[in-house]
């Protein structure tokens, strides 16, 4: 792995603490410095970043960039609320939600004009502003399947309905195969909470689309029915031991590997893997609802977000905005991450079936939000996605259920200020 420069907690809180965005930039020479924070996974490694962040400060050499790296991709969010708390919040953030900072007047707002070039330039409002640049479409989760273990349990093509899911899962444990892949170890319990995503975009915002919205009106709440529901889903998947408990032991990189090494048939994962090569044919579907209608979660945002107060507020502007628009980085996203560019007049590169099945399942049904991963006004209050990933664990573990874990949310709901 190529050295990179990466700057730990510890390090920057060697750094004198001012006001946020108060760090003291290079100017020498006429060069402006701007911090950017960043972060890994095995689709987006270090060497990757270094490229992209190249690519423009080569059209743009009088922009010095400073590489930071979040201690993970799951606590990301949380690692920019600390440096904010410290008073060194980064000039520029990838795929940050600004729930919890832009509140404070601490992100820029774009405008009309600077949104005018991407297809959905208003996703994800919060207050009525975007502070987040949309440029890419992510369905979180799909289910993407090894296909030699759906035959060998006499499986012939994906479930459409969600009973049929539930018949394929008793199929393949009648055969000793290990139906869902699971993860949420360590520092990842994000990963622990894909099925259960999965579920409350196939059954929640698949008749309520704005049911976020009604929680923060407090027309509705976890312990509805409906919610409950779903959630007792996920809970009767782990009673009838269709996920391997195993995987509360894995991080995200491990629970991917599990997968490639053929340790479960279906992987509910974001659409990025479509990016990796498996050593074995895989299909994708999308999780069945109970009448077949096909729901996709999704997401489209992910570019960066700007401290307002940065010292160099027109070279962190200008860097964010030709990170997300150039053709070869996206290329790059592409290829690594299986991005689905939302940037008008932008033409993917070749890839292969599996991109080209996720788009095709992406573009097949109801899309709407994916539960946890909402930015703006119809997302989870602050902090209480760490709670669902946390209770994914617990429901996991056997240690809630469906209605167990919609009281608790509701109570941290309140906590946070909700109704």
């Amino acid at each position: 792995m190529k050295k990179v420069v990466a700057v730990s907690v510890a390090a920057l809180a060697l750094a004198a603490c001012a006001p946020a965005g108060s760090q003291q930039p290079t100017s020498t020479g006429g060069k402006k410095e701007i911090t950017f924070l960043t972060f890994e996974t095995p689709n987006l490694p270090p060497a990757l970043w270094d490229a992209q962040i190249k690519r423009i400060t080569d059209k743009h050499p009088d922009i010095v960039v400073k590489k930071l790296v979040a201690p993970s991709a799951g606590e990301r969010n949380a690692y920019a609320k600390q440096l904010l708390a410290s008073g060194q919040l980064p000039d520029v953030m990838a795929a940050i939600a600004p729930d919890g900072l832009a509140e404070g007047g601490n992100l820029y707002a774009w405008s009309e004009q600077e949104l005018v070039t991407y297809d959905f330039p208003h996703s994800n409002p919060l207050g009525g502003k975007i502070y987040q640049l949309p440029y890419n479409s992510q369905p979180i989760p799909l289910v993407y399947y090894n296909k030699k273990l759906f035959a060998d349990a006499g499986i012939s093509a994906p479930p459409k309905t969600y009973a049929e899911l539930l018949d394929d899962g008793a199929k393949l444990k009648a055969k000793g195969i290990n139906p869902f892949v699971a993860g949420g170890g360590g520092k990842d319990a994000f990963a622990a909470g894909y099925i259960w995503i999965a579920l409350v975009g196939a059954d929640v915002y698949g008749q309520q689309p704005d049911f976020l919205v009604k929680r923060r009106k407090g027309e509705v709440k976890f312990a509805d029915p409906i919610f409950v529901k779903a959630t007792q889903k996920f809970a009767d998947l782990v009673k009838k031991g269709y996920i391997d408990k195993a995987g509360l032991s894995r991080d995200y990189p491990s629970t991917e590997k599990a997968f490639m090494d053929g340790k479960g048939a279906m992987y509910p994962m974001g659409s990025w893997f479509a990016a990796t090569k498996p050593p074995f044919d895989v299909g994708v579907f999308a999780w069945p609802t109970d009448d077949g209608k096909v729901v996709v979660p999704a997401y489209t945002g992910g570019g960066p977000v700007v401290n307002a107060h940065s010292k160099n507020l027109e070279a962190a502007k200008t860097f964010a905005l030709e990170f997300n628009q150039n053709a070869a980085n996206n290329d790059e996203s592409v290829k690594s991450d299986a991005a689905i560019i939302a940037i008008k007049g932008y033409q993917p590169p070749q890839m292969g079936p599996l991109y080209n099945d996720t788009l095709k399942v992406f573009k097949s049904g109801q899309v709407v939000n994916a539960f946890t991963v909402e930015t703006g006004d119809d997302a989870l209050l602050p902090g209480v996605s760490d709670k669902v990933f946390a209770l994914a664990q617990e429901i996991i573990a056997g240690k809630t259920d469906g209605a167990g874990a919609a009281k608790v949310l509701d109570e941290e709901w309140v906590r946070a200020g909700g109704q």
